[in-house]
C-alpha cells in the first residue's frame, strides 16, 4: 500500500538531491522534446522523449505538493511547480504540433 507519510518524509529528507536530479532532468529532456520536433523526428521519438520528460515533470509537480502539504510555501516552491508545469505543457504542446495538421497551426 501507498503510505503517503513515508514518501513526504522521504520528500523532505532527500529535498536537495531531489531537486538536483529533477531540475537538470526537466530541461534536458524537455529541450529534447522541443529539439525533437523542431527538426522533424519520427513521432515514435517524439512520444518516447516527450513521456520520459512529462515522467520528470510530475515527479516535480508530486515532490512540490508534498512540501504544500507540509505547509512549506516558499517563493521557491512556486518557482519549482512553474518549471514543473511548463515542462508539462511544452511536451503537451510538442506532441499535439506534430499530430495536427499544418495548416491549423
Amino acid at each position: 500500500m501507498l503510505d503517503f507519510n513515508t514518501l513526504t518524509e522521504f520528500s523532505s529528507t532527500y529535498c536537495i538531491g531531489i531537486c538536483a536530479f529533477l531540475i537538470p532532468a526537466n530541461l534536458v529532456t524537455t529541450s529534447s522534446t522541443i529539439i525533437c520536433t523542431l527538426l522533424g523526428r519520427p513521432m515514435i521519438n517524439i512520444w518516447q522523449t516527450a513521456g520520459i520528460a512529462s515522467i520528470f515533470a510530475l515527479l516535480m509537480i508530486l515532490h512540490v505538493f508534498a512540501w504544500f502539504m507540509m505547509g512549506v510555501v516558499m517563493a521557491p516552491t512556486y518557482i519549482l511547480l512553474a518549471l514543473a508545469s511548463i515542462c508539462l505543457f511544452a511536451n503537451l504542446g510538442a506532441v499535439l504540433k506534430r499530430q495536427m495538421p499544418c495548416k491549423y497551426i
